[in-house]
């Protein structure tokens, strides 16, 4: 007899392939976005940082988290120590890509070191930058930024040894520029974006829906690991365990630290019970972070209950405050207390804790508060906004329900994009809470 997590996961194998690519289309496309960047997105960024080189060494299987980016389809991690050069010649107009390795780095990165002339890899790299003479020499490392602090002390200490001290000299942070790399998306990425968060609210709407979920038998672990079977059945990544979490009108309130780390660990679903969800998937390069709610209708009952449903829309109200507050050039912290402000002033108990999205889940850019620190975030939240960046726009409102005479929070997260004076979710956002009907 079958249990009934068997069954809902073989349910997730019906769900359609169509959205998802082959894996040999996948390299085809991730190939093509990463030429894309490199060709029309990294002069810009360099121009703008102020440096007309960049350097990034890496040694196998301890990957720069930005030199992870730029490794083609068939590159899953560096090999040996890589090292990429990048020198931009602004009034020529050029920008040399240029591998100082074994090996070319796909198309993209051409290898200049030829180990039988000159046996000496940190040599070679010494004479590649003392032929271009460049101004600024960019390297990644940075006290507050993990992404854009790649270099290792080992390679640095090489790096040091090996250069002439006039090269020495010109070596600089390329925080700046690491982290406009990381947070900057291009045209043809957005493209792909919003097919892989169609992809999430398919999955969560799969997950909450009467095809997995049976009142009295099924729990929150069920969710979980439906939702982690189906994005492996379609060839996906997770790259955070999802949570389920349950809000009942005989329960108390919980607190953040619990619905976003711990869940529910096994707890039985009924009917009337409010459901949230925390999903992420990753594809081609790029990631996804959403929060939904649903709820299971009682027998009763042929919609969601109104005091529920309105207590939904002042979780949008807030994301809409969010959103229309957030402009280029202002910093996260600015961001988060003009928002939090508004929102109290319109009697609302908000909290906000937005985070860059793409490369990675928690990527690089400005942080909008955190659950922990709603006065601001130093460093990071100091950080300004740019446009052509995609935001997790994450946050929650605590709402007194008399009816069950308690409080509930409306926990919401959706990918937008931040473009050239606008705002737009990258594929909708939920607007009502998902009602489940079942028999």
């Amino acid at each position: 007899m079958r249990t009934v997590l068997s069954i809902i996961l073989f349910l997730s194998i019906q769900i359609s392939f169509a959205q998802i690519v082959s894996e040999k289309e996948r390299a085809i496309l991730k190939d093509e976005l990463l030429e894309d960047r490199f060709q029309n997105l990294l002069p810009q960024l360099m121009d703008d940082a102020d440096l007309d080189m960049w350097l990034l060494i890496s040694r196998e299987y301890n990957e720069d988290p930005v030199l992870k980016t730029m490794l083609p389809a068939t590159w899953l991690n560096a090999r040996r120590r890589t090292m990429i050069l990048f020198y931009r010649n602004k009034k020529q107009n050029t920008i040399e890509r240029i591998a100082v390795a074994r090996y070319d780095i796909g198309k993209s990165i051409k290898s200049a070191w030829n180990k039988e002339q000159e046996p000496n890899q940190w040599k070679a790299l010494s004479d590649i930058i003392t032929k271009r003479n460049p101004t600024k020499i960019g390297i990644n490392y940075s006290k507050h930024f993990a992404l854009a602090d790649g270099l290792v002390k080992t390679d640095y200490e090489e790096l040091v040894k090996n250069l002439p001290d006039s090269l020495v000299s010109k070596l600089v942070s390329a925080e700046k520029l690491a982290i406009a790399w990381l947070e900057t998306r291009t045209a043809k990425e957005m493209k792909l974006f919003k097919k892989l968060v169609k992809t999430t609210h398919d999955i969560i709407d799969d997950a909450f829906s009467e095809k997995v979920i049976i009142p009295g038998k099924t729990t929150t672990e069920d969710i979980v690991w439906f939702m982690r079977q189906t994005v492996t059945n379609l060839g996906l990544e997770t790259w955070f365990h999802p949570t389920i979490d349950i809000q009942r009108a005989n329960q108390e309130l919980k607190s953040h630290i619990y619905s976003f780390t711990k869940g529910d660990k096994d707890k039985i679903i009924q009917k009337g019970d409010l459901l949230h969800c925390d999903f992420g998937i990753t594809y081609i390069g790029l990631n996804t972070d959403c929060q939904q709610h649903a709820y299971v209708l009682k027998d009763e009952e042929k919609e969601v209950p109104e005091f529920l449903a309105m207590a939904f829309k002042k979780g949008n109200r807030l994301q809409d405050i969010l959103t229309t507050t957030m402009m280029e050039g202002k910093t996260g912290n600015e961001i988060l207390l003009s928002s939090l402000a508004t929102a109290k002033k319109e009697g609302l108990r908000p909290s906000i804790y937005t985070h860059p999205l793409g490369k990675y889940g928690h990527s690089a850019g400005t942080t909008i508060g955190m659950w922990d620190s709603q006065e601001g975030v130093p460093f990071k939240g100091d950080y300004s906004l740019h446009k052509n960046t995609v935001y997790a726009i994450e946050l929650n409102v605590t709402v007194s329900i008399p009816e069950w005479q308690k409080d509930i929070r409306i926990m919401l997260e959706e990918a937008g994009f931040y473009g050239d004076s606008f705002f737009e979710y990258v594929n909708e956002r939920q607007t009502e809470i998902k009602p489940i009907k079942v028999n």
